[in-house]
């Protein structure tokens, strides 16, 4: 997760990437993204929960079809292959910034 944040850090203002990393529904983030980081947060943690209800409201919120479905595949290969990663005990790369 530290490699993530350092990448944000360099692409956004560092006060919001701080923000972010602490706490992203209270970040400041526009509708659209605090809509899609929770679309993510529900697809990691319950993805058998994901419903319909929850691609809606990633369209109410500004999202087309296109978008939403390379969310999802984004967070799912994210998610297999950190999966993968611990499964085989691989330690993150050396310049990643994070601690094995």
């Amino acid at each position: 997760m530290d490699a993530h944040w350092h990448d944000l850090r360099a692409e956004v203002d560092r006060g919001l990437a701080d923000r972010v990393r602490e706490d992203w529904r209270s970040a400041g983030l526009d509708r659209a993204t605090v809509a899609l980081l929770a679309y993510a947060e529900k697809l990691t943690l319950s993805p058998a929960s994901s419903t319909a209800g929850d691609v809606d409201r990633l369209r109410d919120a500004g999202w087309d079809d296109r978008a939403i479905h390379d969310a999802a595949q984004v967070v799912a290969y994210f998610n297999y292959i950190n999966r993968v990663a611990d499964g085989l005990g691989v330690d993150p790369e050396p310049d990643s910034g994070t601690k094995a």
